[in-house]
């Protein structure tokens, strides 16, 4: 039997001490007693003595993001209150971040994180500006970090022995101590004849994870 909407177990209570946790599979709730940040466009619910400004990058990020396409717009909660977020229902993840564990992040898959992290938009090594995009968000610091995933991720490790390959529009994020370089997977007479579809991916080499989204943007038919 399936319950109703609006029993009492369904309702959301209120929090018992401040900062992020996990209200269910899609969404984060933020009990804020001070400050946090988050992606704009990202907040669904809120309550409690709380003000929402938009946050500049800064003019360094400001002019990678001109450049690049990829940045952070973020915004600024403060007050004391409960805010809830979440992004085209996809499935949300937590991450805590210290100093000797850093991430990078594609900017996408950023939720809303502890104010006291840091963060740097840096260019992929290998890939370039011919990376088409693949320029990240390294969060450093200590604190705790939502990410979004469409669907459950694939966590996977990567060794000196094993390096792993994975599409560049899939891969959410991965630990910044990997190193990292664009393989092409197929030669310049298959692409020409069409191809595969996957003739670029992203490799990742050393001692970490990457963290791959399973689902990948379909691309926009031509007109």
């Amino acid at each position: 039997m399936q319950r109703n909407l609006f029993d009492p177990e369904n309702l959301v209570r209120p929090a018992t001490a401040p900062g992020l946790t996990l209200e269910n599979a899609m969404a984060v709730r933020y009990a804020v007693k001070g400050e946090a940040r988050a992606r704009q466009g990202t907040m669904v619910a809120w309550r409690g003595a709380l003000e929402f400004e938009r946050q500049g990058q800064g003019v360094g990020n400001f002019l990678k993001r001109a450049v690049t396409g990829e940045g952070l717009a973020l915004m600024t909660v403060t007050g004391e209150g409960e805010a809830w977020f979440a992004a085209d229902a996809a499935h949300c993840f937590l991450v805590d971040i210290d100093e000797n564990r850093g991430l990078t992040v594609n900017g996408k898959n950023v939720l809303c994180f502890d104010a006291s992290l840091k963060y740097d938009i840096t260019t992929v090594k290998g890939a370039g500006m011919a990376g088409g995009g693949l320029f990240n968000c390294t969060f450093s610091g200590t604190g705790r970090l939502a990410l979004t995933s469409a669907g459950i991720p694939l966590v996977l490790p990567v060794t000196p022995d094993a390096p792993v390959h994975v599409d560049t529009d899939a891969v959410v994020a991965w630990s910044p101590g990997l190193q990292t370089s664009l393989h092409r997977s197929q030669s310049v007479g298959s692409m020409v004849k069409g191809g595969s579809g996957e003739a670029v991916q992203l490799k990742l080499e050393g001692e970490g994870v990457v963290v791959v989204n399973p689902n990948e943007p379909k691309p926009t038919p031509s007109a």
